[in-house]
């Protein structure tokens, strides 16, 4: 997601207005979280759906106070009053765009979602379960392209990951990739469960280190890879792990982007180059 300026700053006082609310709310139900998220999902699709809707509560030339009627006019009664709040730090905000605040209002409900699975101990297990999927369905194009096609139902696109998924899964993950794959909003669904993992990551503020290795790594050798890589870049690394038979042996490191070739594969075809050179 990029974002300009003013939208940038938008986001962040609603983030911050969501972790209030979200702490105050702590010690009310666990599921706050939760259905907090969901709405926020909700409000997402009913932006996107309403391009004049989405206008009004953008447009920065109006009255913030007007844009906060609109918004309780259309949704009071409807969502909670945690959702409500949140979404009034969002329209009272500057954005650069409509598009860029439905964004955040998307950002907002991931956020929600993860800090749920953070209070339930679950974010490690999140965060694993949305690569291994990304890394799953990715391996499989009829699956991929079943769940990317825009012409597909939605409903019936949903129906398809929840075969696959339920009762497989952390709740959280579940509901994070069923909305990805419902309104992916011009996004892949590949590159979404990507880009939901490094945010699971970042809720931790860890790094990702994409790993391919030749063969399977056992608990031993993974927790030597990841202090070394925690010692080296001088902050907690996450290993995502994915094994590759055609390395031959060896790995392939990738830290956002820098990639640390360590495979028999690499160094055959850097030989090839500086031979062909």
């Amino acid at each position: 997601m990029t974002l300009h300026a003013a939208s940038r700053d938008a986001l962040a006082a609603a983030e911050l207005r969501l972790l209030e609310i979200l702490d105050s709310a702590a010690g009310a139900t666990g599921a706050a979280p939760g259905e907090l998220g969901e709405e926020l999902f909700a409000v997402v699709g009913l932006l996107s759906g309403q391009p004049a809707l989405r206008r009004a509560l953008a447009d920065s030339s109006s009255d913030p106070a007007g844009r906060e009627r609109l918004l309780r006019g259309l949704l009071g009664g409807q969502v909670s009053d945690r959702a409500l709040q949140v979404l009034t730090a969002v329209v009272t905000a500057r954005w650069s765009s409509p598009r860029e605040l439905v964004d955040g209002v998307e950002s907002l409900a991931r956020t929600t979602l993860l800090v749920r699975a953070e209070r339930d101990g679950t974010l490690d297990a999140v965060e694993d379960e949305l690569f291994r999927l990304g890394r799953i369905i990715a391996g499989n194009h009829d699956l991929e392209l079943a769940l990317t096609d825009p012409a597909a139902d939605a409903g019936g696109k949903v129906a398809l990951l929840d075969s696959l998924v339920a009762g497989k899964v952390d709740g959280t993950t579940k509901v994070l990739v069923e909305q990805l794959v419902r309104d992916p909003r011009g996004q892949g669904v590949v590159g979404g469960l990507a880009d939901l993992a490094a945010l699971a990551a970042k809720r931790r503020e860890r790094s990702v280190a994409h790993v391919r290795s030749a063969v399977e790594l056992d608990a031993a050798q993974l927790d030597r890879l990841e202090a070394t890589l925690t010692r080296i870049y001088s902050r907690p690394v996450a290993l995502h792990v994915e094994v590759d038979p055609a390395l031959r042996g060896g790995l392939v490191i990738k830290i956002g982007d820098e990639v640390i070739d360590g495979s028999v594969a690499g160094r055959l075809a850097a030989l090839r180059r500086d031979l062909a050179g």
